[in-house]
């Protein structure tokens, strides 16, 4: 069974065998965790995401999907992309978005299992530039990383201020 923690910290610090990015789906960086990642990892991430639009995704990756790239000068082995849904207050509509978000974190972990990651640090995905609620993306996450099966050890989830920390941290002791 993976042991999971939360960490209030700066998610491209961490010595982890993976960092998950909730990327874009261009894949060519932007902001929040993403253009953190892209600007503490170096060209040789943006270099890899480039081959990968002009090959394996030339429309960009699809939402909910996850791919692996080197980390550049990260303190990790690679980087997982994943592509979160953006959010939407209409009851309907965000009913269909909440399986993409778990499917960011189950094919994060179907990638690193891929990979032989042991160890993999998890951001909020969607929870910034795409508005997901922090309440309702700690719950989707913390739930499908327990209930999904993974050679991964160790996932943590790396929150960057306090209340998104309390929260993530308050569902873990459900």
């Amino acid at each position: 069974m993976v042991a999971v923690t939360v960490v209030r910290g700066d998610i491209t610090e961490q010595e982890v065998d993976a960092v998950v990015n909730a990327a874009n789906s261009e894949l060519l960086g932007g902001g929040g965790v993403d253009g953190a990642i892209h600007r503490r990892g170096g060209p040789a991430i943006l270099a890899e995401c480039r081959r990968l639009r002009d090959t394996e995704y030339p429309r960009g990756l699809p939402t909910g999907g996850a791919v692996a790239t080197t980390a550049g000068e990260l303190p990790a082995r690679w980087v997982i992309h994943t592509v979160g849904p953006v959010w939407s207050a209409r009851g309907d509509r965000a009913a269909q978005l909440a399986p993409l978000l778990a499917s960011c974190y189950r094919e994060s972990l179907r990638v690193a299992d891929e990979l032989g990651a042991r160890t993999v640090a998890f951001p909020a995905i969607s929870t910034g530039a795409y508005r997901w609620p922090m309440d309702d993306a700690a719950r989707i996450a913390v739930d499908t990383v327990r209930e999904h099966s993974t050679v991964v050890e160790e996932v943590r989830f790396v929150l960057y201020d306090a209340t998104a920390y309390d929260i993530f941290a308050d569902r873990l002791r459900q």
